[in-house]
């Protein structure tokens, strides 16, 4: 039974827990981090779809949502309106359709993307572009060519378009 005389001379005793906490034997979830346009190098966003570094895909992917390639892709990529992020990791050997593009490791074939594309200092693209924006940071590779492209206007409606065309020949 137990005294409080028996702490007194044995204090390390009374901290230690009469039976030990099991193990759990699965491993702990991790969440990729999200992805950022500092230094730091491109991480998974929350939310996007995740190709891991021992996946190798070979074939077409069509996707509506985020993706990020840490892997190997080979055929061809397309996220109409939405971004891929390629890790450090990443090798991609497609023809790439996206919103955004951000890349950190190795991507061949041309890419097309609506608002832009960024090429860390890690990431190399061999391939042509035809993009609205492309900042290449320092110590990147590229080769290839850049097709600037313009945003397409919203539609106006026909009177706003035709009042809009009268200012312009009046002045």
């Amino acid at each position: 039974m137990w005294t409080k005389k028996e702490e007194e001379r044995n204090p390390q005793r009374a901290a230690v827990p009469s039976t030990p906490r099991p193990v759990d034997p699965r491993p702990a979830a991790t969440t990729p981090p999200a992805v950022s346009y500092s230094a730091q190098p491109a991480a998974s966003p929350s939310g996007a779809s995740v190709i891991g570094p021992t996946v190798i895909i070979r074939g077409d992917i069509i996707a509506q949502e985020d993706l990020y390639v840490n892997g190997s892709v080979e055929g061809s990529v397309q996220l109409d309106g939405h971004r891929i992020a390629i890790g450090p990791r990443g090798k991609v050997s497609a023809e790439i359709a996206a919103r955004e593009v951000v890349i950190q490791g190795s991507v061949k074939g041309n890419i097309h993307a609506s608002e832009k594309i960024i090429i860390k200092t890690e990431g190399t693209l061999a391939g042509d572009v035809h993009v609205a924006g492309i900042v290449i940071e320092d110590g990147a590779y590229f080769k290839g060519s850049i097709d600037i492209i313009r945003p397409q206007p919203v539609a106006q409606s026909a009177p706003a378009a035709k009042a809009a065309a009268a200012a312009t020949v009046v002045s």
